[in-house]
């Protein structure tokens, strides 16, 4: 008998020993996949986090002139109701004059310039929304009218905020930034 020729009971052999290999591999793939699926899973966001993925804010009692700080992500949020005062003076700052001349609003394009109108909420400037960390190195800059240009001031470093949270003077980089917010009617505020 030659050597490829094998017998019917060498050909059963063969087919379980196949047989067996092949479902040996699937179950040790089954069990390093269910084995590895907790870590995945842990990395997506938590029930709590989706919760405040978007948060809807109640803005009808901010007087002119006065700041809701909310929470949103972990995240202190300044709403500040601008005073005619002090939509004048920030619209009146040149471009020239800042430290940093993006908007930084998530609203808007990533190039979009620092002006009060690319800043405010709504087209008359009345309305503010920012995050209220500072950009140097996360503080809660302190609020109403504070530091050397009557809007924010971080006292930890000294950095100074415009009326339009533009950085004026101080170390930190960057104005605070605008989160994703609209007007869901003529009380209410969403952020996300």
């Amino acid at each position: 008998m030659s050597q490829t020729e094998l017998s019917a009971e060498e050909v059963a052999a063969q087919d379980r020993r196949d047989f067996l290999f092949l479902t040996t591999g699937a179950a040790g793939t089954v069990a390093a996949a269910a084995a590895v699926w907790p870590l995945i899973d842990q990395m997506n966001p938590s029930a709590d986090v989706l919760a405040l993925a978007s948060i809807e804010v109640d803005v009808s009692d901010v007087a002119v002139g006065t700041q809701l700080t909310v929470e949103w992500l972990g995240k202190p949020v300044f709403i500040r109701r601008r005073t005619p005062e002090e939509i004048d003076e920030a619209r009146k700052v040149p471009l020239s004059a800042l430290v940093d001349p993006l908007a930084r609003n998530d609203n808007l394009p990533p190039d979009a310039p620092a002006t009060d109108e690319n800043r405010a909420l709504d087209k008359g400037g009345e309305w503010l929304v920012q995050i209220g960390v500072c950009t140097h190195l996360g503080c809660v800059p302190l609020g109403n009218r504070a530091g050397d240009f009557d809007g924010w001031f971080c006292p930890c470093h000294g950095s100074h905020y415009d009326s339009a949270g533009r950085i004026r003077k101080g170390p930190a980089p960057r104005n605070l930034q605008i989160p994703v917010a609209r007007f869901v009617d003529d009380k209410t505020i969403k952020l996300g």
